[in-house]
């Protein structure tokens, strides 16, 4: 064990024989004071040979080993019952060595601590003892050193004070646990020790330093007759004004001084130190000068000094200075007054003067109390005036680097805020010092804001033209990649986010592209590794690959992400993956030109990939790819963060875009919609960021466009009609969640923005104001053509009329209807507020030639969507009788004996069709529309007639009984096809040649199906009927095929 029986205990054991004969015929426990000179040597020479044996390995821990047992020794109750004895034989780690000690006295240890000058030690074992016993021993060493006081003995008193404020407990220790439980067991409380001395009143609970301090200051006031020695007066006050300041005059909780600060302090010290041939610690090892420096510079306290006691120190700190002030300065001014006392006196003093003002300032005290501490307050100012050049001249060498190295490398305390002037500090980097520093300490600077000062100091020197041997710089670049390598996620972001701010897009490239050697490299492997292991599993591996080549270059990294995202097929999700795990990406980059700030990460997005897709796959990896990175599959252990949000990729991706004559508008709404899905679960605040208005307005603007459509030449057309629906879904979906969240809106910037809107809708076609009716409800009347008016019985508080270019008379029933397919709420109201007579047959007649008029009209313009509401408004016109279509009898050789009027409507819907275009392909009207508004034409024809085909065969599924109806009805259709055909450029028709198929083979199907409805006469006659009209048709491919189908009825 520690304290068993061995040769350094046999040493000791010798030391105290000798000294027992020395004494003879006295015992050693009648040791006096005056006797150790004589007693004490051999005691003391064997514990140096002790401490000279073990210096190699533990040259203080025997000392202590040896003070403990000798103390213990002390301590130990005299004489001992054989009971006693046999209970220690047991239980007591100090007996065996303790016996080898023969008794002694209290005197035998202060005046061995003495001789030893091992002050530090004393008070580390004294504070390890019971509080109590503590104070008890504290007092008897007082009352020894002031009997026949000598200088050693106010030396040491002084050194033991000092290391009583710079003490800080050690509960690790395990000989000093070792000693404190002896104390307790040799010690049971008693009488005796059971209260503190009567003249020290302090609670020993709230700090038991402070009773302990009284007392040394009580001692100092005691023995101040005997300080002769001018260092020793400028300890003794030192002493005392470190002693005020830090336990009577500093704030409860003071600020801890700047790292810098305390490192100047620290390199002050140890240069007095230095300069100082005198000072104990002038031959030691900088290390051990750190370690007591950082002890001496870091006074702090818990608790604070009694109010008596701190007016006690008051008032002696001012008798002192009266009495020693005018030979001190004496001393300080002279060239005797640079050692180590005189320049802790002047600093001791600085400190107290600047907390004794403060503490004068705000501390309530009687009048004579302010007054003594106001005459020390300039006692002390005084002095200082006159004793400044100590301070102002320290002849400090530059070893601040070398202290900082030692803290680093030793851990001391505030070792990693050296780190951070390590790192920060030019004027030291690139020493062989510094870099061995860095390389054996790497683990301490794996902390973000390192690695970026790190990397910032070698950029800096690198700048500055020093020579610096290029290998060193690669070497300190390579262990603060390491350190960077060995971060989290979240700090290698930390990292990345202080690069781009210093460095912007190019990262370390931008400074550092000679020492980067092989990054081409580096990039193309991990991206040929990334596209054949694109997995979750890899996935972790896959970040921290990429978040090396982030730092080194981000632009051309997040670059190669991005392209590759879209080019390689499938690479999409995972490579998004990847990129949400960098939220640093989100680094904004100011643009110069317009004002405007872009994320780096969508700079990159648009110099590298957008517009430019090559492929429909490419752009639906990009749409899926902008949408993992708005909502980031979140991956099993690695955190990751959205890096788009809603208003960026409306701003960049979509606004500026909402131009039928650009390329991408189509793309630009798909990526809308699924923006505007993207963001349904987000808070609001995203709205507000987007501009909603300038958004519905830029909406409102395309839809405008296509009332234009078929004017403008091909090139500018990049979207199809087909596409008005989904700009008109957007918009409805836009305005429901601008509604939804009006009260986000405060009521004066809604109104403006309503108004602001509303004022620009007056530059385009009424009908897109129209649509935006629910929007305005409440602050704006609809606007529509005054013709109107003259058909509608339109509410004046609702409604209100406008002239509009080309709305002249007769055009009522042309803006009714345009009115019709912008929602069916309006298509409603519509039907209901129109003004026809049905019992009037001119009436409804003029309303169907009008009706037929208008139809042609709107249809070129017509998306498929709004088409087919105004095929369910024909339908509700014809239930209701305000529509009338005579039945043609051009196709019809006899009228057979049918039940034709469960399809009247189908009929009506298919003559109405056939009349549309003979109207349109009118001379009047044929040079309306391009090749392509043909096509749409025909398209929108297609659809409708197959719809009325379906509602055909529906009826005939239900009434089995009407299958010669249905057959005549799909004769009728095929004719009204055919003629349609016929009177449409050939390149358009084939949607309609496909349907004239289709019906032909319904018409077979249930002819075949049901073959006793028809006579054998009459299937021959229909056959020779329908290929009479077949005949019309060319091409001869077409023409040939239909008789074909034909002739196998």
């Amino acid at each position: 064990g520690p304290l068993n029986i061995c040769e350094e205990m046999t040493i000791l054991h010798g030391g105290f024989l000798l000294a027992e004969q020395l004494f003879h015929p006295n015992a050693l426990a009648q040791l006096t004071k005056s006797d150790w000179e004589h007693v004490g040597r051999p005691i003391v020479e064997a514990l140096r040979e002790i401490s000279s044996a073990t210096a190699h390995s533990q040259p203080s821990a025997w000392k202590k080993k040896a003070l403990i047992i000798i103390w213990a020794k002390v301590l130990q109750p005299y004489p001992a019952s054989p009971s006693d004895t046999e209970t220690r034989w047991q239980e007591d780690v100090f007996f065996s060595v303790g016996n080898m000690i023969p008794t002694i006295n209290h005197t035998v240890l202060f005046e061995l601590l003495k001789s030893l000058d091992a002050s530090g030690l004393f008070i580390q074992l004294l504070m390890a003892l019971p509080t109590t016993v503590c104070r008890s021993e504290l007092e008897r060493f007082l009352e020894h050193m002031t009997i026949d006081t000598s200088s050693k003995d106010v030396a040491f008193f002084l050194d033991v004070w000092w290391e009583m404020m710079k003490h800080k407990s050690n509960e690790q220790d395990p000989l000093l646990s070792h000693f404190s439980t002896m104390a307790h067991k040799y010690l049971p409380s008693t009488d005796e020790f059971s209260h503190p001395p009567k003249r020290f009143k302090s609670d020993p609970d709230i700090c038991p330093t402070m009773p302990l301090l009284a007392m040394l200051l009580n001692a100092l006031k005691q023995i101040q007759k005997r300080i002769l020695c001018l260092g020793l007066k400028s300890c003794a006050l030192a002493n005392l004004a470190d002693m005020l300041t830090v336990f009577a005059l500093m704030e409860d909780d003071p600020q801890e001084v700047s790292a810098t600060m305390y490192l100047d302090k620290l390199a002050t010290v140890i240069s007095v130190w230095n300069s100082d041939t005198q000072n104990p610690y002038h031959q030691q090892a900088l290390t051990e000068k750190v370690k007591e420096a950082e002890r001496d510079v870091s006074l702090t306290s818990l608790a604070k000094l009694p109010s008596e006691t701190v007016l006690m120190g008051f008032e002696l700190m001012l008798s002192l200075l009266r009495e020693w002030g005018a030979e001190l300065q004496a001393m300080l001014n002279s060239s005797q007054g640079t050692n180590y006392d005189s320049y802790r006196l002047c600093d001791s003093l600085t400190s107290f003067s600047q907390n004794l003002k403060l503490y004068l300032d705000t501390t309530t005290m009687s009048k004579e109390e302010r007054q003594m501490v106001s005459e020390l307050v300039e006692c002390v100012t005084d002095f200082l005036k006159k004793t400044s050049k100590v301070l102002n001249n320290k002849g400090m060498e530059d070893i601040t680097a070398s202290i900082a190295m030692a803290i680093i490398e030793q851990k001391m305390d505030r070792h990693m805020e050296m780190c951070y002037i390590f790192a920060s500090e030019k004027k030291w980097a690139f020493s062989d010092e510094w870099v061995a520093c860095l390389v054996n300490n790497r683990t301490l600077f794996q902390e973000p804001n390192l690695v970026l000062r790190l990397l910032e100091t070698v950029v800096e020197v690198i700048a500055m033209d020093r020579v610096v041997p290029q290998s060193q710089i690669k070497q300190v670049i390579s262990v603060t990649l390491e350190c960077y390598a060995d971060l989290s996620l979240p700090d290698k972001n930390k990292v990345l986010s202080g690069i781009l701010h210093c460095w912007g897009r190019k990262g370390l490239s931008n400074k550092l592209s000679a020492y980067l050697e092989g990054f081409q490299e580096d990039l193309n492997m991990t991206f040929n590794q990334l596209s054949q292991s694109a997995s979750e599993q890899g996935l972790a591996k896959a970040v921290a690959a990429v978040a090396r080549l982030m730092i080194m270059h981000p632009e051309v990294t997040v670059k190669k992400m991005c392209t590759m995202a879209v080019i390689s097929l499938g690479t999409h999700r995972f490579l998004a993956q990847i990129l949400t795990a960098f939220p640093a990406l989100r680094f904004t980059e100011e643009e110069q030109r317009s004002n405007s700030s872009t994320t780096f990460l969508v700079s990159c997005l648009k110099e590298t990939i957008w517009p430019r897709f090559s492929t429909p796959k490419e752009e639906k990896q990009f749409l899926e790819l902008l949408s993992c990175l708005m909502k980031p599959v979140k991956p099993q252990g690695i955190p990751v963060a959205a890096l788009l949000e809603p208003d960026e990729v409306l701003k960049e991706f979509v606004l500026p875009f909402l131009v039928l004559d650009v390329e991408v508008v189509g793309l630009s709404l798909k990526l809308f919609v699924q923006t505007l899905e993207a963001s349904a679960g987000l808070e609001d605040c995203w709205l507000h960021a987007c501009s909603p208005f300038p958004l519905l307005f830029s909406l409102c603007r395309l839809l405008d466009s296509f009332s234009k459509y078929w004017q403008l030449p091909p090139e500018k057309r990049h979207l199809s009609l087909d596409s008005k629906d989904l700009v008109v879904h957007i918009l409805e979906l836009l305005c429901e969640i601008v509604l939804a969240n009006a009260e986000t809106f405060s009521p004066d910037a809604w109104i403006k923005s309503l108004s602001w809107l509303h004022r620009k809708l007056e530059q385009l076609d009424w009908t897109v104001g129209l649509r935006l009716k629910t929007f305005f409800e409440g602050h704006f009347k609809c606007e529509v053509p005054a013709t109107l008016f003259e058909i509608c019985k339109l509410s004046e508080a609702e409604w209100t009329s406008q002239v509009h270019p080309g709305y002249g008379p007769g055009t009522g029933l042309l803006a009714w209807m345009e009115c019709c397919f912008i929602s069916s709420a309006v298509s409603e109201q519509m039907l209901t507020l129109l003004v026809v007579d049905v019992g009037n047959p001119d009436e409804v007649r003029l309303f169907s030639k009008g009706f037929l008029v208008a139809l042609v009209q709107v249809m070129p313009w017509c998306s498929p969507r709004e088409w087919q509401s105004l095929q369910q408004l024909t339908r509700r016109l014809l239930e209701r009788q305000l529509l009338h279509v005579p039945y043609s009898l051009e196709y019809i050789q006899f009228v057979p004996l049918l039940n034709l009027k469960p399809f009247a409507q189908e009929l009506q819907l298919s003559v109405l069709s056939l009349r549309a275009f003979q109207f349109l392909c009118s001379q009047s009207c044929r040079n309306w529309l391009p090749m392509d508004g043909w096509n749409h034409v025909v398209k929108l024809l297609s659809n409708s007639m197959t719809n009325i085909l379906d509602a055909i065969r529906l009826i005939q599924s239900v009434s089995q009984d009407l299958t010669q109806e249905t057959l005549f009805v799909y004769t009728q259709m095929f004719c009204h096809v055919l003629h349609i055909m016929a009177m449409l450029p050939q390149e358009v028709c084939e949607p309609l040649y496909v349907l004239a198929l289709e019906i032909l083979t319904c018409y077979e199907t249930l002819s075949k199906t049901s073959p006793s409805v028809s006579s054998l006469l009459q299937k021959v006659n229909e056959q020779r009927f329908l290929k009479s009209i077949a005949e019309n048709i060319s091409p001869e491919e077409r023409r040939q095929t239909l008789l074909q189908k034909i002739s196998n009825f």
